[in-house]
């Protein structure tokens, strides 16, 4: 069974998920007791009064709250707190890792497998023969994949079907929503059921 969350962790944790500095988070939430208020960044916070020995605090961005929390008086005041101190938890990596797998990158040198809502814009350096296969749900499908590059590296991009005579070397694609995987080593570029593939047309002068 997972072990509660200490305070000092649920702090670094929602400094880490909404980007403010944990120390200036910390030192927000103290002055907050001392002035009813304050704010780090895009968070505001109030503090709501004390129950015994412990503060609650209400944080909001904007107008959503994002945590109603109780801090100890010990540990609110203790000079040698640092959230710095509680970054590396579990929640903290896990959190980071799907980020890191759902961030969107603009160039081919940035992508790593597990990667989704990939954006970016290349040229088609060649397109292989396309391959008959049999997809999972036993139907027939074409299958080819395209090199792309752009100024910073190059990568397979997997195309099905109508997507595979839409594009031919030379052209200059924009794509949206890929996600990076992994075939026999080598990372790949799919578009999925979600993922497009537009071809830029240039401008021809008369």
């Amino acid at each position: 069974m997972r072990q509660k969350k200490s305070v000092g962790e649920y702090l670094a944790f929602l400094s880490v998920k909404y980007e403010v500095d944990p120390e200036e988070f910390l030192y927000a939430l103290r002055l907050a007791e001392e002035h009813r208020e304050s704010r780090c960044d895009k968070l505001s916070i109030q503090c709501r009064g004390k129950i015994k020995n412990k503060f609650i605090f209400l944080i909001k961005r904007e107008s959503e709250v994002i945590a109603q929390i109780r801090i100890g008086e010990a540990f609110l005041f203790n000079e040698s707190n640092h959230l710095g101190n509680f970054m590396d938890t579990y929640e903290i990596r896990r959190y980071m890792a799907r980020k890191a797998r759902t961030a969107t990158a603009n160039s081919i040198k940035d992508l790593r497998t597990g990667m989704r809502h990939v954006s970016l814009k290349a040229k088609i350096l060649e397109v292989e023969e396309p391959k008959h296969v049999f997809t999972r749900y036993g139907n027939r499908a074409s299958v080819a994949k395209a090199s792309i590059a752009d100024e910073s590296g190059k990568i397979k991009l997997c195309l099905w079907n109508g997507q595979i005579g839409s594009v031919s070397a030379g052209d200059t694609v924009q794509i949206e929503n890929a996600r990076v995987s992994a075939f026999r080593g080598e990372s790949q570029l799919s578009l999925g059921k979600t993922g497009t593939l537009n071809v830029e047309i240039s401008a021809i002068c008369l």
